[in-house]
């Protein structure tokens, strides 16, 4: 179930790793120069946060524009066409809906950390936005245009938001001291390294 996601991790960051590499190094440069210049207190999972969204971006960006670009093009604008062609539980079903689905939970759960909305309008409309400005770049570079990825798109960021209604009911009811700043801090701390071990073994 997991090897197509884990096939599209590794490739994307086989491929990717010098422009995250740099592009990490300026952020976060300009960043702590901003701060230090403005004398603005330093939170660093609020820090952290926004760079895993910025990086999160770019690496949208390459799943999105650098994979399988032919002059063969099969453009789909007729709704669930493409989504109902694959069987449930195959492996082109988890590759094609499940991870246009899981490719953007993390833009639907980003966006509503920082914005907070209070309904899923918001984040409906920006990811619907965002997957459409993905999918007409497509058509134009050379891959197709499918309006099923739209719609999974869509429901990937409202999953996104959901789990961000659910993390912050959660937070409402966990003691304060898990909500402090230190706290938070070290449990992004672990996040962190979680993340660079996994990334080190692919």
């Amino acid at each position: 179930m997991f090897d197509p996601l884990h096939n599209t991790i590794q490739g994307v960051m086989q491929s990717t790793w010098p422009m995250l590499f740099i592009s990490v190094v300026i952020m976060v440069s300009l960043r702590v120069t901003y701060l230090i210049k403005n004398k603005e207190p330093f939170v660093f999972y609020k820090e952290l946060l926004m760079l895993f969204f910025m990086v999160y971006i770019l690496c949208l960006f390459q799943v999105v524009t650098f994979q399988d670009v032919s002059s063969f093009t099969h453009n789909n604008f007729i709704p669930f066409r493409e989504i109902t062609r694959y069987s449930i539980g195959s492996r082109l079903f988890f590759k094609n809906v499940f991870g246009n689905i899981l490719l953007f939970v993390p833009f639907g759960l980003l966006i509503s950390i920082y914005l907070k909305p209070k309904n899923m309008g918001i984040p409906f409309a920006l990811t619907f936005l965002s997957s459409l400005a993905i999918e007409f770049t497509q058509m134009l570079i050379g891959r197709s245009f499918d309006v099923d990825d739209i719609l999974l798109n869509c429901i990937g960021g409202i999953i996104g938001y959901f789990i961000y209604k659910v993390l912050d009911k959660i937070g409402n009811l966990v003691p304060n001291v898990f909500c402090s700043k230190w706290f938070l801090n070290i449990l992004t701390v672990l996040l962190l390294i979680g993340l660079v071990v996994y990334l080190f073994l692919i």
